[in-house]
């Protein structure tokens, strides 16, 4: 044996001992807390590590440092300005946000009709709407006017990208105090409750029925929307409420009878409980 063979085992088993002794010197944390990390990381995206750690000790947790923390936190793919997520900005705004979208529409004849609809979020009220075959940008300014007489009118007002609007709308939203928010292109669930109602109306009235022409659809609407959807149609949303919020029933105390009224000819039907 010589000396070199025995230098060279010396100093493989030296490398094997510093690379233990080198070895990270915080113990590994659990699955179950690596797993909470990401959870509160990936539902509150205004966090960071040392919020994040204030909460695991909230929670009765011995919080890691906070390395440890940034090291499992979730961590978008194109990092960028924090910013809360559409689905809080519109639970935080209900009340002072109102939306505008178009809807198409096929008559008899094979014609397109375009349905324009103002909604107001807090009570998912139908506050406007319109119907027309060419809408343009003039055309839909107007309908902006009419829905937002003096002294009623949202702060913010959420639009897609249509073409119909153009400037005028903006121009139109700046000089009356009201803030546009624009949805990203081809993202309509930016845009939840007007899109619900859309498929709302199809589900439940469009689907049913042949629209003759533009005054016939027009009809269509009004007595779907005023006495059905805002005073019969209850909303997950509102508690099983309705937009147009219903008074306590009175007590009955003698037998009742149930008295209903078609809508549109039969497809819904509002009630109402009577004495006997």
């Amino acid at each position: 044996m010589k000396p070199a063979t025995v230098k060279k085992w010396h100093t493989a088993a030296f490398r094997l001992y510093w690379r233990w002794k080198s070895r990270p010197g915080r113990p590994e944390i659990t699955a179950e807390l690596q797993a909470l990390i990401r959870r509160l990381s990936s539902e509150n995206p205004l966090w960071g590590a040392q919020r994040i750690r204030q909460q695991l000790d909230m929670l009765g947790y011995d919080p890691p440092c906070a390395d440890t923390v940034l090291k499992y936190m979730v961590k978008p793919r194109q990092p960028r300005k924090p910013s809360t997520t559409w689905l809080p900005f519109l639970r935080n705004h209900l009340d002072v946000s109102w939306a505008i979208d178009f809807f198409t529409v096929s008559t008899l004849a094979f014609d397109t009709l375009y349905v324009f609809v103002v909604l107001e979020h807090g009570r998912r009220t139908v506050r406007h709407f319109a119907v027309a075959a060419q809408p343009s940008m003039s055309w839909v300014v107007q309908q902006l006017r009419e829905a937002t007489p003096y002294g009623v009118q949202p702060r913010y007002l959420l639009r897609d990208n249509d073409g119909n609007y153009g400037h005028g709308v903006r121009a139109f939203l700046n000089s009356s105090g009201i803030e546009e928010v624009r949805t990203a292109y081809r993202s309509p669930w930016q845009n939840p409750y007007v899109e619900k109602f859309g498929g709302t109306l199809r589900r439940e009235l469009l689907d049913h029925v042949i629209v003759l022409n533009e005054r016939h659809l027009v009809r269509l609407l009004a007595e779907f929307i005023e006495p059905y959807y805002h005073t019969d149609r209850p909303h997950q949303g509102l508690d099983r409420d309705t937009p147009v919020s219903h008074a306590k029933p009175p007590e009955f105390t003698g037998p009742t009878r149930l008295v209903a009224t078609p809508v549109l000819g039969g497809p819904h039907h509002t009630y109402q409980r009577d004495a006997a």
